[in-house]
């Protein structure tokens, strides 16, 4: 697929464009979406990803096409289960509804960025070894057998990294939020906010989280264009459905199982495009592995669509039948919220 550089430079204008939109005007006041808000957000940045899609098979062909819809979606799904661990996040550190979308929004630009140079170290690394889908592949087996041992989300899944439990240690900070502040000056001395906790806590994530995406979207594409722009699409709108959905996405009970079968499935995929073009000298003695299937495009969107499809009724299904017992767990997690731990990092 050969894209000119103005058509590189005017998609990253466009894209960067809409999200300095979203950022300073949007969101300039800190306050909770309303439903239809986020409704109309949400419908806009969907509308705005098929109309993309079409126009890659426009100007390319269907093959780039399904590889940027699948790309997109596999994308799409693993940020909306990002989202739990956000909603987590908000609630372990009891962020006031009408700051979360600040926090939010800094969440996304660093997960833009993370995964803006993890695309780049991966095009680089695929132009130079092709071994390295081999190593993409296994990461990605690995992590899905991660995540279908997990299960059904639960709030236990969720475990604070080394760099957040550093910074309420040795961090000084308040107690309480000043507004969407990261630092205050208290009796002469800058301290740091809760919501700078949060955000230390949203951008770390978001690293873990780029190391699973990315090498997903290369298996289904090895287009930068494709991978870029799928990237960004699947996270505009983000901030918006986290209001919309709320504590549903906790009835999203079989998410994560369905994201397992889709990576696995991307894992093996990635491991027979490996094969195909083995150059490993100790692999069938540096000769490509003819055998070795290319899963077309088509069958990959196929089926990852009827995956998470599957998934979605599934787990609709089992939260409807058991309205009573989400509902009390949901109540029981926002009782047991404890106050933020900043308090714990300014006696430290």
């Amino acid at each position: 697929m050969h894209v000119a550089d103005y058509v590189w430079y005017i998609t990253v204008g466009l894209l960067l464009a809409l999200l300095a939109f979203d950022v300073f005007v949007i969101g300039r006041r800190p306050h909770e979406p309303t439903t239809r808000e986020s409704a109309i957000a949400i419908a806009f940045y969907v509308g705005l990803a098929v109309v993309f899609g079409l126009g890659v098979w426009v100007f390319s062909g269907g093959q780039y096409a399904g590889e940027f819809f699948a790309g997109w979606l596999t994308e799409y799904s693993l940020s909306v289960d990002n989202l739990f661990i956000f909603l987590i996040i908000m609630s372990r550190f009891a962020v006031p509804r009408k700051y979360q979308q600040t926090a939010l929004l800094v969440g996304i630009i660093l997960a833009l960025v993370f995964r803006g140079v993890f695309i780049a170290v991966g095009a680089a690394a695929i132009n130079e070894f092709s071994w390295v889908f081999y190593l993409f592949g296994a990461f990605l087996v690995y992590t899905a057998v991660h995540l279908a041992k997990q299960g059904e989300n639960d709030d236990d899944d969720y475990k604070e990294n080394a760099v957040i439990r550093f910074a309420k240690r040795r961090l000084k900070a308040t107690d309480e939020y000043n507004g969407v502040k990261l630092t205050v000056v208290q009796n002469g001395k800058r301290l740091v906010t809760p919501m700078a906790i949060v955000i230390i806590a949203l951008g770390t994530t978001d690293l873990l989280f780029a190391l699973d995406s990315i090498p997903a979207i290369y298996g289904l594409t090895q287009e930068p264009f494709l991978v870029f722009t799928a990237n960004v699409f699947a996270l505009m709108g983000l901030r918006q459905l986290y209001f919309l959905l709320g504590d549903l996405l906790r009835r999203l009970v079989y998410l994560s199982i369905g994201l397992s079968v889709v990576l696995a499935f991307i894992g093996v995929k990635l491991v027979l495009h490996a094969m195909h073009v083995n150059e490993l000298p100790f692999i069938n003695g540096g000769h490509h592995i003819e055998w070795a299937p290319e899963i077309p495009i088509w069958f990959s969107l196929g089926f990852i669509i009827v995956t998470l499809g599957i998934t979605t009724v599934l787990s609709l299904r089992k939260s409807r039948n058991q309205p009573a017992a989400v509902e009390a767990k949901d109540d029981s997690v926002q009782d047991d919220v404890p106050a933020p731990e900043a308090s714990d990092a300014h006696k430290a």
